[in-house]
């Protein structure tokens, strides 16, 4: 199979690499020094199911050089889709699939506007992994299952399964849930949340769930989502609240999601696709979302000072 990587960071860097592990043909787009680094040394990613190197077949900033790939894997930030989307067309043939990695419940949605549905994968990745330096990541936690994957329109297909295959042969766990949609809102439920309390809170995880004050935030933010999501037709469990308390509370007590850090160093975020689209699905079916538009209210000068 070809794999193209359209932006090697940390999630869509560690699925490729998993894949050339096993001698998938792996392409690379990247740019800067990370780019360089790659074609210069190949990619070097340390894990806690041991470390190892990948040399991809092409490492370029340009996909007009790719030609026709079997899959894209989408590793760039939420916020960068929509210009990626446009980038990567010269890559997809009639049956590529384009597997969607990134947060929030957007995105799948954003890349079909551009490509089709008929392309979309969505992927949802449980793998801690990030950019240490220039061609270097490090893993430094996957929670089972590392991997779920599902179609658009929640059939089964043959390339999901391929896919589930091929993962799977490269050491991941992989799940192909009954509704992929349900399942990218309970991860949703628990990246907003995470993300927006240790933004706010400008503490790491173990801090702001302890504290009773803070961590009653987060319950309300977290009910919050669940009632939106029931509005506009995804029917969570009943215990989704508890549920995604638990996930946090099994969260290391230095766990700080990406949003968070990108936040605090002044870096554009993920906050969108995390917190403003909560508030704007929220004023779209009428649902009352106040504790997350509060997060969301604090947040954005940081966010529109960190874009200019």
């Amino acid at each position: 199979m070809r794999v193209a990587i359209f932006g090697a960071g940390g999630i869509g860097g560690y699925h490729g690499g998993r894949l050339a592990e096993i001698g998938e043909e792996l392409v690379i787009i990247a740019r800067g020094k990370h780019l360089k680094a790659i074609q210069q040394q190949g990619l070097k990613i340390d894990s806690t199911k041991g470390d190892f190197i990948v040399y991809p077949k092409l490492a370029t900033d340009n996909p007009s050089e790719v030609g026709e790939v079997d899959t894209i894997i989408v590793g760039v930030k939420a916020w960068q889709v929509p210009e990626a989307a446009k980038a990567m067309r010269p890559m997809v043939g009639s049956e590529t699939a384009v597997v969607s990695l990134q947060n929030g419940v957007d995105v799948p949605h954003q890349l079909a506007a551009v490509l089709g549905a008929e392309h979309i994968v969505i992927g949802l990745s449980l793998v801690r992994c990030f950019i240490v330096g220039p061609g270097h990541l490090r893993n430094t936690q996957a929670v089972d299952p590392n991997l779920q994957l599902g179609e658009m329109d929640r059939r089964p297909s043959e390339r999901v399964e391929r896919l589930r295959r091929i993962s799977e042969q490269s050491g991941l766990t992989v799940t192909i849930p009954k509704d992929i949609h349900t399942a990218m809102w309970e991860k949703f439920l628990l990246f907003s949340v995470a993300s927006g309390l240790g933004a706010i809170t400008r503490m790491n995880t173990g801090t702001w769930r302890t504290l009773p004050e803070t961590r009653q935030m987060a319950e309300a933010a977290v009910r919050e989502i669940v009632v939106l999501a029931q509005a506009t037709g995804i029917s969570l469990p009943e215990d989704s609240v508890k549920s995604t308390m638990h996930l946090i509370d099994s969260m290391k007590e230095e766990h700080s999601t990406s949003m968070a850090k990108d936040i605090l160093d002044g870096r554009p975020s993920e906050l969108q696709a995390a917190l403003g689209e909560v508030v704007r699905l929220g004023r779209q079916f009428g649902v009352d979302t106040q504790v997350n538009t509060l997060i969301y209210n604090s947040l954005l000068p940081q966010e529109m000072n960190a874009r200019g």
